[in-house]
């Protein structure tokens, strides 16, 4: 009731200074009249002060008066509640006032924004884009004005005008741009990059329903996936730019050299702007969203009643942008897929190339020291040939000068190192849909084979051709001159017989395929991988081959995330009390600075104030779970918590099964015995692909798993499991500050870092983990003590497979009664497909390739260390505060520093404040 009443207060006086929509001119309010003055006065400043084109001022600048209070805030959301929104002039709720709150913060991020655009373009220094097929952006607001520093401000405005900041920021839906670490890891790149002040933009896809939204039977436990309704109500933080659009073209044919298309959309940009931390500096995430062309509409087909003919350029806009990884299981899928990505790589490089010129630019040889495109991971290969067929077809430069360009100009980011996971397409399907860019490919690898047999004469017949094969873009291509040969040979053989031509499996041919990541390493001027084990897993096994003809381009950038999101903002709690201990806020940037709270990790007083931080992030935990789920989970467990993209090698498989084998064993003891133990609530979340059958299997699993243990009498409280729904950033913040136990599990030599496990550190979490990927470098930080650690090691996964496949392989008798234990059906089915990947000998899928079996032992070793770790609380908070002490090597701002200075070659290029 208070709150309607508070609500229906703000509606009376909301619309009390609404003035009556008219078909003529009205007198503006005072208010009105004042907003536009000072408009119209800033802009006229803008255009004195600035050495640029007054005209291009005028146009590209909206600007406001900067809010310094409170009441300055309250008064421009008053402003935006009546003029800016979509709400009806009979209620006004907290929705509405979400959009009156975006509206208002966006008009001061539009002003640093273009403020930004304007100095990039005055300046002209060089600019690095860096092309994603995802971003993880999370909840706008909460970013914008914390970088803002407004905040404060806008908590009391809000306050003062009926609503508190909290519910007004719940409204949000997060966009549905991407899925796991790679997208999230592409958004702190952003945060980063504004925040150091750099010069670099961000390209992706405008995603309609995003991945998908997920939700879970709770007849049968299993994931159901629905379209991503993100877009539905709009999205605010989004600037149409309708006069920025390029054409992409598909199919057609190869006429004298040039592309002739047999279809086209326009790629229309939609910009996100993205402000740093304490600083005027506002960068762009710049999306595409595929649109017909109207000059590509068949309106005699339409009015002749063929209307698939006439929709066809309407209908391939429509799924160009409407999923983010469609299913590619079928030809089709592949081919969406395909052209999804070479819709972000074709509009991304135009833009890049038109402000190139825009900036007054014009020695294409000099591109280099103006642009440098980063490729994360192989999504954005396309980049480079694109590249390569403006310069040649468009610019008219030779092929020797644009390949010198492009070789200079691009660089690769390699996210994996399992060889099933690195793209391949197949050749035809590449041929068909991009058939000049096919041409290209196939020159880019015949000069390279060409290459390499120059620079390796003395070598070997045997090893040139193995090191050629793995090299090489064409992976089964089989040339004109080589197919006539085998032809002229297999007309030969039948001749020497009885001239009956017969196949044989010689006369098979496999398909030939386009490795995209074999085209990245050629063409690329650098290739890093994202921790400092993944890296070398790069150099020694991956790549191996590119590594020993051209060592120079090989480095390591161990990822980050952004401390103000992923501490800052959404753990108050703990960043007030690290602040109060370190002395100032200076660390939120300067992340070197959270050492200062090792020096007091035993301090009583610190202890206390940390472990209350910690329980009220748990119960805020406990709350939305219990919202979402209906579990009631008991704040005095251990929550331990495991949240990433469901995968057979992130091992949310083991996990659950080491939570049976511990509900086992607590059903065999006697009431005393299970006083003793730890009580734990064991979080998961993430989305399995909608094809991935055998992660959704593991969904099941743990959904079955969790109904039998949460309503098990005997058990109580002592053991609860909760598969969370729907995972994304905004569910992120709230499980994290929470933790106390994470799992990074992956099987050594698969995960190529991880950034979960760096935001879980940051926020005073132990880790229970493998050394995989980041993990190495964050024991490396935390001490061992630390870090709950288990498994085998990466040099020994291949001997184990080894030993599966010999049949030689002895289980620990502990994981062969929780499989049986499963397999009996006390779980609701027996999951005979999925255990079924922990038996046989070998193979993907079969013979445990993942190492569960292998590394159980060891595990559920581990598991018994942290119970007896957390039964001393004092020692546990301890290392839980020694965690966020050692944490900050893992700040995106210093992956990004060195991106920017060892592979970009950008400088700083600050916005000054206005006069």
């Amino acid at each position: 009731d208070a709150t309607r009443s508070r609500h229906t207060r703000a509606r009376r006086w909301m619309y009390s200074t609404m003035t009556p929509v008219r078909c003529h001119r009205t007198i503006p309010t005072t208010h009105d009249a004042t907003h536009a003055t000072t408009r119209r006065a800033t802009i006229a400043r803008a255009g004195a002060s600035k050495g640029t084109n007054p005209k291009v001022n005028a146009i590209a600048e909206v600007v406001t008066s900067k809010m310094s209070s409170s009441n300055e805030v309250a008064t421009n959301l008053k402003y935006h509640a009546a003029k800016s929104t979509s709400a009806l002039p009979i209620a006004f709720g907290v929705p509405e006032m979400y959009q009156a709150t975006a509206q208002s913060v966006r008009e001061g991020l539009v002003e640093r924004w273009n403020d930004t655009y304007a100095h990039f373009h005055k300046e002209n220094p060089k600019q690095a884009y860096y092309l994603s097929m995802e971003y993880l952006q999370g909840r706008a607001l909460t970013n914008a004005i914390g970088n803002m520093g407004l905040t404060g401000e806008y908590s009391e405005a809000l306050r003062s005008l009926g609503y508190t900041l909290e519910d007004v920021m719940s409204v949000e839906r997060n966009a549905g741009l991407g899925n796991g670490g790679l997208g999230r890891l592409a958004s702190c790149f952003l945060d980063s990059i504004a925040t150091l002040d750099l010069p670099a933009w961000g390209y992706g896809l405008r995603y309609k329903y995003g991945l998908f939204k997920q939700g879970v039977d709770k007849s049968s436990g299993e994931q159901l996936e629905c379209a991503d309704d993100w877009l539905e109500v709009g999205n605010p933080w989004e600037i149409a730019r309708p006069q920025v659009s390029y054409p992409i073209s598909f199919y057609g044919k190869v006429v004298d050299g040039k592309w002739k298309p047999g279809q086209q959309v326009r790629a229309v940009a939609f910009d996100s702007p993205i402000p740093g931390y304490k600083t005027r500096n506002c960068i762009s995430l710049r999306m595409w969203d595929a649109q017909p062309s109207a000059a590509e509409f068949d309106l005699a087909a339409f009015n002749a009643s063929d209307y698939k003919t006439s929709m066809g350029p309407t209908n391939l806009a429509s799924m160009l942008c409407a999923v983010l990884y469609p299913g590619d299981g079928t030809r089709e899928g592949k081919a969406l897929r395909l052209s999804q990505q070479y819709m972000l790589c074709s509009a991304s490089v135009q833009d890049i190339l038109a402000r190139w010129k825009e900036r007054g630019n014009t020695d294409w040889n000099t591109l280099h020291e103006k642009v440098a495109i980063q490729m994360n991971d192989t999504h954005p290969t396309l980049a480079a040939p694109e590249l390569m067929r403006i310069l040649i077809d468009e610019e008219g430069l030779s092929w020797d000068a644009a390949w010198k360009i492009t070789t200079k100009t691009v660089a690769y980011t390699n996210h994996t190192v399992m060889p099933e996971a690195l793209e391949k397409w197949p050749l035809d399907l590449v041929e068909e849909l991009l058939p000049r860019h096919m041409e290209i490919i196939k020159r880019i690898d015949a000069e390279f084979i060409a290459s390499v047999k120059a620079k390796y004469a003395s070598m070997p017949a045997a090893e040139l051709k193995r090191s050629i094969d793995a090299m090489g873009i064409l992976e089964n291509y089989v040339t004109p001159e080589e197919l006539a040969a085998r032809e002229a040979k297999k007309v030969a053989k039948a001749a020497a017989k009885d001239g009956t031509v017969s196949i044989d499996e010689d006369d098979v041919m496999p398909e030939a395929k386009v490795r995209m990541a074999n085209l990245c390493c050629i063409s690329g001027m650098a290739i890093n991988g994202v921790a400092a084990i993944h890296s070398e897993i790069v150099k020694d096994v991956v790549f191996n081959d590119f590594y020993k003809l051209f060592p120079e381009k090989f480095q390591n950038k161990t990822n980050g995330v952004t401390p103000r999101r992923w501490l800052a903002f959404c753990n108050p709690e703990l960043s007030a009390v690290i602040t109060k201990w370190v002395g100032n806020d200076s660390w939120i940037t300067e992340t070197d600075e959270l050492r200062k709270l090792a020096d007091h990790a035993t301090n009583p007083e610190l202890q206390a104030e940390w472990n209350a931080a910690k329980l009220a992030r748990k119960q805020i935990c406990k709350d939305y779970i219990k919202k979402v789920t209906d579990i009631d989970v008991p704040i005095n467990s251990m929550f331990d918590i495991q949240v990433k993209r469901i995968h057979e090698y992130k091992r949310q498989f083991l996990n659950i099964l080491g939570i049976i084998y511990r509900y086992k064993q607590m059903k065999a003891m006697t009431p005393e015995q299970r006083a003793k133990c730890v009580p734990r609530v064991c979080v998961f979340g993430g989305k399995a692909y909608a094809t991935y059958m055998q992660a959704k299997r593991i969904v099941r699993l743990i959904n079955n798993v969790g109904s039998v243990v949460n309503n098990d009498p005997e058990i109580g409280d002592l053991l609860k499991v909760v598969f969370v729904p729907d995972y994304n950033v905004s569910l992120a913040e709230t499980l994290i500050p929470a933790s106390e136990l994470s799992q990074h599990i992956s099987t050594a030599g698969t995960e190529a870092s991880g950034t979960s496990n760096m935001k879980f550190q940051m926020n005073g979490c132990l880790i229970i983990g493998t050394l995989d990927g980041a993990n190495v470098e964050i024991r490396e930080c935390v001490g061992e003590e630390n870090f709950f650690l288990f498994g085998i090691t990466d040099p020994e996964v291949e001997p184990a497979r080894a030993e599966r496949a010999a049949g030689k392989f002895v289980a620990d008798k502990r994981f062969l009664e929780t499989v049986e234990y499963v397999r009996s059906g006390v779980f609701g089915d027996s999951f005979e497909e999925l255990l079924g990947s922990l038996e046989g000998n070998e193979g993907f899928g079969r013979g445990d390739y993942f190492l569960v079996g292998k590394d159980f032992a060891s595990y559920l070793e581990a598991q018994e260390r942290v119970d007896v770790a957390y039964a001393n609380q004092a020692g546990w908070i301890e290392s839980s505060i020694k965690s966020t002490a050692f944490s900050g090597k893992f700040n995106s701002d210093r992956t990004i520093d060195q991106y920017a200075k060892e592979i970009w070659d950008i400088k700083p290029c600050t916005v000054p404040n206005r006069p």
